[in-house]
């Protein structure tokens, strides 16, 4: 069995931070202490820089099967290496999609073949297979996903009794994307009157609105109220939608819990100038005050995760008349990135960065031995470098698409290594030749 040892961390975990060796032997992390010695261990010295629990990121778009030209799960996975995130939960919408358990289990034969970090997907929901969800088991995979606005072919869930039937039919976690059609649909059919397809994309965040994404939004609260599920809703972007949640329990004791994802903390509709439909995602990105409201909003607790909704496009498809360009970005390579970049300027601690985006994730999901540094857990580690010149270009941009809507960003951290269970898969640039992915198992 191979071990590594770890010298000269700076651990940040479960709201500490402490100087630390670690110990893996093989899959695992054996030992915490502040001296480790093993004269059969491989020694890397990490020369005081952070060790983080490896990022998890919920919700990804990594485009196979079917849209392969935008991304795969291999050079998506990788990318998402390199960006520290170690597990990846995939989304339905692929083409086939993914709303029949053999599809599902289709997907899960490419990441086992293909995939540089741990990987699960989410089970589509939709208006006709209500059946084939009843069928599948809760540690199956990581949830069900339902579009309850955005229509992505006939993935779009807008039968209430259906609905209503989903929600009293499945103890997995159902994450949510909530935007209401009608509203969205309405504000799209004005604004084509007036100009056509060339909509001013200043104009997106008008069309699908605050007041849509808080209408379904409610719906949805009020619907898991109603029937006890368990209720995830996806990439918040607004700020009245915040008063939804609570931070008055303990997230272990939540049924209805919330995601923000970096686009939305970090750009606001002031950017749309500069950046075009290359910051097209749904939800929108809306106001500074959205913004603001947003990060108080994780702060306080009332939002629980961060996540990347990573969703690649060719630059051709974004260089598009605003009908016509697709919806969303690549974000897994520098999301850690642009969280630690917030940590410099004041905006949010060390700990509350791994709070969301290692430890709440596997507590919300279930997931087994990950999302912290503990003795016994899955040796899933990123060390990142505190003071580093980093500049987002073309040239080290790992995304299948090749461009990033950071490009020009100069942050202030870099991840140095990733590991993956206790593999070194990334290390100062280069990624092992090695695979050591494994599919998320669940404690449900």
């Amino acid at each position: 069995m191979s071990k590594i040892l770890l010298k000269n961390a700076k651990i940040v975990n479960e709201n500490s931070i402490f100087e630390s060796d670690v110990l893996l032997e093989g899959e695992f992390i054996s030992r915490v202490d502040s001296d480790i010695s093993d004269a059969n261990a491989t020694v890397i010295d990490l020369e005081g820089d952070l060790l983080l629990p490896g990022i998890i990121d919920d919700q990804v778009h990594f485009r196979e099967p079917g849209l392969t030209h935008k991304g795969t799960i291999a050079t998506e996975s990788r990318a998402a290496l390199a960006g520290g995130i170690t597990t990846f939960m995939e989304q339905p919408n692929t083409n086939p999609q993914t709303t029949t358990i053999q599809k599902l289990e289709d997907k899960f034969a490419i990441a086992a073949k293909d995939s540089f970090a741990n990987y699960s997907f989410l089970f589509g929901g939709t208006n006709d297979n209500l059946e084939e969800l009843k069928r599948l088991d809760k540690n199956a995979c990581s949830g069900v996903k339902l579009f309850l606005g955005s229509s992505t072919g006939n993935m779009l869930v807008d039968d209430e009794k259906v609905l209503e039937q989903i929600f009293k039919n499945t103890d997995m976690v159902i994450s949510a994307h909530c935007e209401d059609e009608g509203t969205i649909r309405a504000n799209l059919a004005k604004y084509k009157e007036m100009y056509g397809d060339d909509i001013p994309i200043e104009l997106h965040p008008v069309i699908r609105s605050a007041e849509a994404c808080y209408l379904s939004s409610s719906k949805a609260i009020a619907l898991a109220k109603k029937t006890g599920a368990r209720l995830h809703v996806f990439h918040l972007s607004t700020g009245i939608e915040t008063d939804l949640f609570t931070n008055e329990i303990p997230l272990e004791e939540k049924r209805i819990t919330a995601e923000v994802c970096i686009h939305h903390l970090w750009f606001s509709d002031e950017d749309y100038d500069k950046k075009g439909t290359l910051i097209k995602w749904n939800p929108a990105v809306k106001s500074k005050e959205d913004r603001e409201k947003l990060w108080e909003a994780l702060l306080d607790d009332r939002i629980d995760v961060v996540a990347t909704d990573h969703a690649p496009h060719t630059l051709e498809e974004k260089d598009n008349p605003y009908t016509k360009a697709p919806s969303g970005g690549p974000l897994v390579q520098h999301a850690l990135l642009a969280m630690l970049q917030k940590e410099k300027e004041g905006v949010i601690s060390l700990e509350k960065i791994v709070e969301k985006m290692c430890h709440n994730p596997a507590k919300l999901f279930d997931i087994d031995r990950r999302g912290f540094i503990r003795e016994g857990y899955y040796a899933d580690l990123v060390q990142v470098n505190r003071n580093s010149k980093n500049e987002v270009k073309k040239a080290n941009i790992f995304y299948k698409c090749g461009w990033s809507p950071f490009e020009g960003v100069t942050f202030g951290s870099e991840v140095k290594r990733t590991f993956v269970n206790g593999l070194l898969a990334f290390d100062n640039g280069t990624f092992s030749k090695g695979k050591n992915a494994k599919r998320l198992t669940f404690n449900r």
